[in-house]
């Protein structure tokens, strides 16, 4: 999905943040801890602790904060830069959730350069976007969607992470109107709690994306382009990559249920389009029977 050249983002609040020195620090990661790295975490876990990653400030160096994107001002600047494309999403989201949700209020967005620590560990491109519920704040190093390409196969086009960011977003809305609190986490399996509360990530992103070229700018400018269908194939493709299902093939062979955190390929695919083309009003998917997700 492509930015109006001319849409006005100036208003984004987006953080950039980060250290200079490099992740990983030569420590081996076999394919299993690649996968649980790149792919598990994706869409709000962190699980670096995993291989011995994450959970606090990474050594050597310092953190540095060099403030907000004041160079993001235009569509064409989201086109044509991925960290301008995170600012310009911050924009529309917070003009989509305004619209939508009484008493909104947004959360922070930080573009993260190398690393840097957050309240819910190191955020990185090895851990992927997450967004941390103490702080209120979506993280994201645009350098993951690099890394889903090259490592993985998987698309990731200006839809694919835009649906990712919305899919973040979608866990601040839930924190802010009580969904979190309602609806804790009680274990692991395709009926779980984690995984409705993925899966209604995955359809309030839907529902974003499906009304985002509608929504302008304050000089009545669209912010975005209507998708291209290859655009949206884009997205679809990344809502199957970060299946339970198919990390568990990629990783290890066989597929567990029982071990599900976010739901199968098929149903962020579903509640992805599901959101995309019927809106807000069918994302609650806790009201559904479990043979039913």
């Amino acid at each position: 999905m492509t930015f109006n050249p001319n849409a006005d983002i100036s208003g984004n609040t987006t953080r950039r943040r980060g250290r200079n020195a490099a992740i990983g620090g030569g420590v081996g990661v076999g394919v299993i801890g690649i996968l649980a790295l790149l792919l598990g975490p994706v869409l709000g876990v962190d699980l670096s602790g995993l291989v011995g990653g994450g959970g606090g400030a990474p050594s050597g160096g310092s953190a540095s904060e060099q403030g907000t994107l004041v160079e993001c001002k235009t569509g064409e600047d989201a086109n044509t830069n991925d960290d301008c494309r995170m600012a310009g999403a911050e924009v529309v989201l917070n003009d989509y959730w305004a619209d939508h949700v009484d008493g909104y209020v947004a959360p922070t967005m930080t573009v993260v350069e190398g690393q840097t620590p957050t309240q819910c560990g190191t955020a990185s491109n090895a851990v992927g976007p997450f967004y941390c519920p103490p702080e209120q704040g979506v993280y994201i190093d645009p350098d993951f969607f690099a890394i889903m390409r090259q490592q993985f196969g998987a698309s990731a086009g200006e839809l694919a992470q835009l649906y990712i960011v919305g899919h973040e977003w979608g866990h601040h809305i839930q924190n802010i109107t009580g969904v979190m609190r309602k609806y804790p986490n009680n274990g692991t399996g395709p009926d779980s709690n984690g995984v409705r509360t993925e899966l209604q990530a995955d359809c309030y992103a839907g529902a974003w994306l499906g009304d985002v070229s509608k929504q302008k700018d304050d000089n009545g400018v669209p912010f975005l382009k209507p998708p291209t269908e290859q655009q949206l194939s884009d997205a679809v493709n990344a809502a199957y990559v970060v299946g339970d299902d198919h990390i568990q093939q990629q990783s290890g062979g066989f597929v567990s249920p029982e071990s599900f955190t976010h739901g199968s390929s098929e149903q962020r695919k579903y509640w992805f389009a599901n959101g995309y083309q019927n809106g807000l009003g069918v994302c609650d998917t806790f009201a559904i029977p479990g043979d039913q997700l």
